[in-house]
Order: C-alpha cells, then sequence, then structure tokens
C-alpha cells in the first residue's frame, strides 16, 4: 500500500508494487523523501532520497507513468498488424505494435480494444493475455500490459487529435529480419515479437477467450 507525504505525495517503494523476497531483501533501498519536481499531462518527474542496502543514502530520478498496453493483432494470414509513427524524442518514425496509456481507472483489456480500434480500426473477437514488461527500469515505473488479438475484423479508424499514424502488416519473418539489421528497435514490439515467436513454436502457451466472455462490450 502506497504510503502518503505532507505534501499529498504517495511514496514509491519497490515494496509498493511487488513484495520483495527475503532472499531480495538485502538489496531494498527504503525511500526517505519525495519530490514532484515536473508534473505534465501524464508524466510525472520525481527526485527521490534513499537508504541504500549499507545504510548510506542516495538520490534517484524517475518518472511516473499510469501504465499502458501493447496488441500484437493476428490476421488470418498469419501476418499481424503494425504501425508506422514518428515518435519526436528519437526525431524518426518507428515500427510498431498498436499501444497506449491506461486511463485513470481503466481496465487493461478495456484499453487494449480502445485503442485497437482507435488506432487501426481492427476489432477483435478473442484476446489472450501474454503478460507485463517494464521497458525502462532505471528511470520509469511504467509497465506495458502485452495481450494478443484475433479474429479481427476492419471498421473505421477513431485518432486522437494531433495523432499521425499509418497502419500496415507485416509477416513474422519480416519483423525478425528487421530486427536482426537494426531496423526494429522499439522494446515494446521486439518483446512482441518473443512472445509471438514462442507462442508459434509451443513454447509459452497463450489462453484465448472471446470478448463477451471477459466482461469487454464488442
Amino acid at each position: 500500500m502506497s504510503r502518503g507525504l505532507p505534501n499529498g505525495l504517495p511514496i514509491l517503494a519497490p515494496s509498493d508494487v511487488e513484495p520483495v523476497g527475503e532472499i531480495d531483501r538485502h538489496l531494498r533501498e527504503e525511500t526517505l523523501q519525495t519530490t514532484q519536481v515536473y508534473r505534465g499531462h501524464f508524466l510525472d518527474v520525481r527526485s527521490d532520497r534513499v537508504q541504500l542496502p549499507d545504510g548510506g543514502t542516495a538520490g534517484r530520478e524517475y518518472i511516473v507513468h499510469p501504465g499502458a498496453v501493447m496488441v500484437v493483432p493476428l490476421l488470418d494470414d498469419g501476418r499481424v498488424v503494425v504501425e508506422r509513427q514518428w515518435r519526436y524524442p528519437l526525431a524518426r518514425v518507428m515500427l510498431e505494435f498498436p499501444a497506449g496509456k491506461l486511463e485513470a481507472g481503466e481496465l487493461p483489456l478495456r484499453c487494449a480494444v480502445r485503442e485497437l480500434i482507435e488506432e487501426t480500426g481492427y476489432r477483435a473477437t478473442e484476446w489472450a493475455r501474454a503478460g507485463i514488461l517494464h521497458n525502462a527500469i532505471a528511470y520509469s515505473n511504467e509497465g506495458i500490459e502485452v495481450w494478443f488479438a484475433r479474429g479481427l475484423t476492419l471498421g473505421p479508424r477513431s485518432l486522437d487529435v494531433g495523432e499521425f499514424l499509418e497502419v500496415d502488416s507485416a509477416s513474422q519473418a519480416e519483423l525478425e529480419e528487421l530486427a536482426m539489421r537494426g531496423e526494429l528497435t522499439d522494446a515494446k514490439t521486439l518483446t512482441g515479437l518473443l512472445w509471438l515467436q514462442n507462442w508459434r513454436a509451443g513454447r509459452w502457451p497463450l489462453h484465448w477467450a472471446r470478448q463477451a466472455d471477459l466482461g469487454v462490450p464488442t
């Protein structure tokens, strides 16, 4: 459970996310003070002081993120749906699986359904949760849930204002070739490709369910 400070900011200790097992307790850092140095429309930048395992202190700067989802959409012909989008911090177009951040109180699957429709126009009949990835563990608590979708039908898109992206498709082999050449570098998309490879090889199971059975309207 998160603890509060007089200024109203929660202390985000590691134990607030997952319990620290006895085998790792000697590595734990305790939060002594946290300061919010910037708050944007969804990024919250903190500067903390922590107590180290040896009793010393150190600074920790990191970004509090609301979390996100990524969807690996499977077409009936075996290809997957991908997007091409300009990413300003890198000043380049990136090839990615569809993804988006969670709204306040939003369930991950609802976010996945919403983002898939808004960004690509595709609607799925079946979904499977693969897992969660932490893409920037040194400076952010962001977690991205990875979902697979199949039984796709194409309809209209509904992009956010100021959002520009192209929808395309690719085979697994094409994505593997791009990754091998260093042209596919987005961490979440590489993780999705890893899951796709292992699922198709029969090593990593996915448990599929119809969207209607998961409590999310179609």
